[in-house]
């Protein structure tokens, strides 16, 4: 941390970015209506009642008198509250609701007062805009944020309560994201001498009757507990009567199956008696229509648009080389379902009689699955890989719901032995074309770095999450970094 980092508190940080945040959604919110009311009543545009004559200065009025209540709607929907902020999806959620529930309050009004006359196009306008604007303002300030958190700023000190595989995996988990925010001091552990080093550079910095030195002595803001670490049922209850209601230190408590379970728990009565439950699969309901819904909307067209470039690939294809156009490759879907995910062909026929020729290159093929300079590769199969146009007919698996367009790095069956503990969780949602793995410099990342991606993307889906990440492939597959 640096001493800048140290001379300004954690709190005036957070005021500062409070104020900040404030002043970028009200900025946003006057462009937004702005660019609605040029949209609707300066360019003419032909889908739009012409006859409607504007007045400038009642909208700018109105615009003035619904900044504040807007803002209002967002500190209800915690746009401004620090637990809500800076997690990405779950704030552009929160965005689309409160932006919605603004947009309605106008609607209400409008039917409640005779005299508020408002062009519907310019209302509809306004809130896609708004959504549009404040979300790319939110976006900018969350990855200055992220940049600062290299520098020590807005990290909130943290301890772990174990130091068992479970603990272990939560300090790995946390440490690799750098943008967490979560600041790794260490770990406390009955069983472990207070100074040893644990994992890396975490030590032990007490055991469980010097919880309140910790806290006190390393400003602890976040008390994670490994919950299989505890083996007393009293010992955790009177962890949470002591700091659960504490307003300075966060108690977060793990599900004791963090190392099989990603695909979400749920929390239902019977007999007035909470159970947890564990799905058997990550999306149900309307997550998963929405993301079918995603899915279909973009391949359908898409696969439509880019026909004649399927054609002309194909035609270069087996212009290039002897063998058929499309490889088969034998994969693990959703539940174990084995599907043959379609690619096209980017290797000579005879692969196999090549490599055989290397053991130095089976070596590396066997320990990840890639080879970066590969002598099976065609001449057009090189640029087919650099800019990822052998994966478009996976569209078609797609189409079959056997594939979807985000989602983990699709596998073989023997490399299911990869993922030790967690491939559980990898079979529970449709492996991706694209997903964490490719946005994140894909094979120029380690095996068990996929891996983890593959966890993350898992674990903390939602619908923004996909569209953040169909977003960022387009500039990754241009840039090519790690394609091959």
């Amino acid at each position: 941390m640096t001493s800048g980092a140290l001379r300004l508190p954690r709190r005036t940080q957070w005021r500062a970015f409070t104020i900040f945040l404030i002043t970028s959604d009200i900025i946003m919110l006057v462009l937004a209506f702005q660019a609605a009311y040029f949209v609707r009543f300066e360019l003419n545009l032909q889908i739009f009642n012409l006859w409607v004559v504007p007045s400038l200065t009642f909208y700018r009025i109105f615009m003035v008198c619904l900044i504040p209540v807007w803002l209002a709607i967002f500190a209800i929907k915690g746009l401004y509250n620090r637990a809500y902020l800076l997690g990405g999806t779950e704030e552009y959620s929160r965005l689309f609701n409160g932006s919605t529930i603004g947009a309605f309050v106008v609607i209400i009004a409008s039917f409640v007062s005779t005299e508020l006359y408002l062009a519907r196009a310019w209302l509809f306008l306004s809130w896609a805009f708004s959504f549009l604007f404040i979300g790319f303002g939110r976006f900018v300030l969350r990855r200055l944020v992220y940049y600062l958190r290299g520098y020590g700023y807005f990290l909130s000190p943290a301890v772990i309560l174990g130091a068992n595989d479970e603990g272990l995996l939560l300090a790995e988990q946390l440490l690799q994201w750098k943008t967490s925010g979560f600041d790794i001091k260490g770990f406390i552990d009955k069983k472990i001498k207070p100074g040893t080093i644990v994992w890396r550079n975490l030590r032990c910095l007490g055991d469980l009757n010097q919880i309140d030195e910790v806290l006190n002595t390393f400003e602890i803001e976040e008390l994670i507990l490994a919950s299989s670490a505890i083996s007393s049922r009293d010992k955790m209850v009177e962890i949470f009567k002591r700091y659960g209601v504490n307003s300075k230190v966060n108690v977060r408590l793990s599900s004791g199956l963090y190392e099989i379970v990603t695909t979400g728990l749920t929390v239902n009565q019977f007999a007035y008696v909470p159970l947890v439950g564990v799905n058997p699969v990550r999306l149900t309901g309307m997550d998963k229509a929405l993301k079918m819904a995603l899915d279909y909307l973009i391949t359908i067209p898409g696969i439509i648009a880019i026909s004649p470039l399927l054609l002309l690939i194909a035609i270069i294809i087996r212009l290039d080389s002897e063998g058929p156009i499309i490889h088969r490759r034998r994969v693990v879907g959703v539940n174990g379902v084995k599907f043959d995910a379609f690619k096209f062909r980017t290797m000579h026929v005879n692969g196999d009689a090549i490599l055989a020729s290397r053991p130095d290159l089976q070596e590396e093929l066997a320990t990840n699955h890639k080879l970066k300079d590969d002598p099976r590769i065609t001449r057009v199969g090189k640029y087919l890989r650099k800019f990822s146009l052998d994966e478009l007919p996976q569209l078609f698996n797609v189409l079959r719901g056997e594939m979807s367009l985000v989602g983990p790095r699709m596998i073989t069956e023997q490399e299911m032995q990869k993922y030790d503990k967690w491939d559980l969780n990898l079979l529970t949602v449709r492996p991706g074309m694209t997903g964490l793995w490719q946005v994140s410099g894909r094979s120029n990342i380690s095996y068990e770095e996929r891996v983890r991606l593959d966890m993350y993307y898992i674990r903390n889906w939602a619908i923004w999450l996909d569209l953040q990440l169909l977003m960022q492939t387009i500039p990754a597959v241009i840039r090519s970094i790690g394609a091959y």
